[in-house]
């Protein structure tokens, strides 16, 4: 039967309250493994920091928001976690999980699957190859991620802890290495 003319057919999309964002940051360049520090215990770089003020300005510059900031609490991380909610100027409630360090794929699922729902947008700063791979692991599409590489990755769901099963896409992936010193 067709149908009567001038009548709109609704289009099928999700609900805002069914779609998060997850926002995945490699931590920008730490120094040399060599010498006076513990792998945990090493710094960023020179490099490193202009990195972290380089994401934390173009975070500015896009107009990203983010509801809460997941981090391993490795001193190389904290300092960009730090460093890129100072440049993009926000206020973000930032929380240093021990699992996020030496952390698989999987155990990644599993601490973003404990934030809270009503938090659409999530930054989570990590290390790799565990960042790379869960990257991989949610969208189907491996990327290298150099340090302070930032993804989005939009998910359909209501639920964190439903991450893993979700339909997730890449929206778009920049590094520091692309963005001028401006």
């Amino acid at each position: 039967m067709p149908r009567p003319p001038n009548v709109r057919v609704p289009l099928l999309k999700f609900p805002d309250d069914a779609m998060k964002t997850l926002l995945l940051l490699r931590h920008a360049k730490s120094i040399s493994t060599e010498g006076k520090f513990a792998d945990f215990d090493r710094p960023l770089s020179d490099r490193g920091r202009e990195e972290a003020r380089r994401i934390g300005r173009y975070i500015k510059q896009q107009t990203i928001q983010l509801d809460f900031v997941l981090s391993s609490p490795a001193v190389r991380a904290r300092e960009t976690t730090e460093s890129v909610l100072q440049f993009a100027e926000l206020r973000s409630e930032a929380r240093y999980d021990d699992r996020i360090y030496e952390a698989t794929p999987f155990s990644l699922t599993e601490v973003v699957s404990q934030v809270d729902d009503d938090r659409k947008r999530v930054l989570l700063v990590g290390h790799n190859p565990a960042m790379e791979e869960l990257l991989g692991l949610l969208t189907g599409h491996p990327n290298h991620m150099s340090t302070a590489a930032l993804a989005e990755i939009e998910v359909e769901t209501e639920n964190w802890n439903a991450l893993a099963e979700s339909t997730c896409k890449l929206v778009w992936m920049i590094s520091a290495k692309e963005l001028s010193s401006s």
